[in-house]
């Protein structure tokens, strides 16, 4: 017998045919929020019941919500999905997760920061975005670039990294433009190839609404009504930097990102993502969010990985006078 404090709220849903993607096998998922809420799930045909204290109860529906939501595109839904819907949730309990939505899926945010991270690129004309790598920077970029092309927002997607492996002398090396930027700007075909179709992402790049290059390439430029990501931007020097945020036209937004904790800069060059952060944080129109190892959302080595090297720097860091 529940207590008398306890509340029950039923939720229904109308389409059966996604309710074993909502539900799991054998109710797993359900399994699954129960244990992380501490509620009660009884599940019979498209309604739910839900009985806990009155707060629990709440998140509960409001995930299971945000779920079905998602299931109207994507196909896969497992505990990375529903532990993402929990963790944003217990951040921000009133507001529904922020998705974006392209044509081949419906991506979510699956940490709090995410969740920020959406919301600014919603909203701001430039982001920064800055953590360790395995947070979602790069793709999340790239999925809402996608939306706002195939919506109409913008007319081009615009995406560029330094090569700075390379020292950006990349006429030494064999092969035509696409060939020899191909190794350093492989993470972002890999983004677009999930969320557009092999036959999109050729007929777009051929028709020039898709233009992935080196940023050497971007001097001089003006890029209008675009969606420009600069990613791997810790390793853009000063002047850099400055350079590919004026590129920016009229009906365009910038995404900027990168890892501080990963400059490939000879020594004593200042990184220009570093330094923009400073200069611009208090700028109208520009929004900064900083990613940490608890937003790393690959295997769940990666972040623990990942606070091992922050702990040895930190430990092994001079002390300042």
């Amino acid at each position: 017998m529940s207590p008398a404090s306890d509340r029950q709220i039923e939720v229904s849903f109308e389409d059966n045919r996604r309710l074993p993607l909502l539900y799991g096998e054998h109710n797993v998922n359900l399994a699954r929020i129960e244990k992380q809420l501490g509620v009660k799930l009884a599940a019979r045909g498209n309604i739910v019941k839900i009985v806990g204290p009155p707060d629990s109860a709440e998140a509960a529906r409001s995930v299971l919500t945000d779920l079905w939501r998602q299931t109207s595109v994507n196909n896969v839904m497992g505990p990375a999905e529903i532990d993402a819907a929990l963790r944003v949730k217990a951040d921000s309990p009133s507001q529904a997760v922020p998705v974006i939505r392209t044509r081949k899926r419906t991506v979510a945010a699956r940490s709090p920061t995410q969740a920020l991270y959406l919301r600014a690129m919603e909203k701001a004309e430039l982001v920064i975005g800055t953590g360790p790598a395995g947070t979602g920077k790069t793709y999340l970029a790239v999925a809402q670039a996608v939306a706002a092309l195939q919506s109409g927002q913008v007319d081009r997607i615009v995406i560029s990294r330094p090569a700075v492996e390379a020292g950006e002398r990349l006429g030494f090396l064999p092969g035509d433009l696409r060939e020899k930027v191909d190794p350093y700007l492989r993470p972002i075909y890999d983004a677009l190839d999930d969320l557009l179709s092999a036959e999109q992402v050729e007929r777009r790049m051929t028709a020039g609404e898709i233009e992935i290059a080196p940023l050497a390439f971007m001097r001089g430029r003006t890029l209008a009504h675009c969606f420009v990501i600069l990613d791997e931007a810790q390793n853009t020097t000063v002047v850099q930097m400055k350079m590919a945020l004026t590129r920016l036209g009229e009906g365009s937004r910038m995404v900027v990102n990168g890892d501080p904790g990963q400059i490939d800069l000879p020594g004593g060059v200042r990184s220009g993502l570093s330094d923009a952060i400073e200069i611009l944080r208090d700028v109208e129109g520009v929004a900064i969010v900083e990613f940490n190892d608890s937003d790393v959302v690959r295997h769940p080595l990666v972040a623990r990985i990942v606070r091992a090297y922050a702990k040895a720097a930190a430990l092994t860091k001079p002390a300042t006078k």
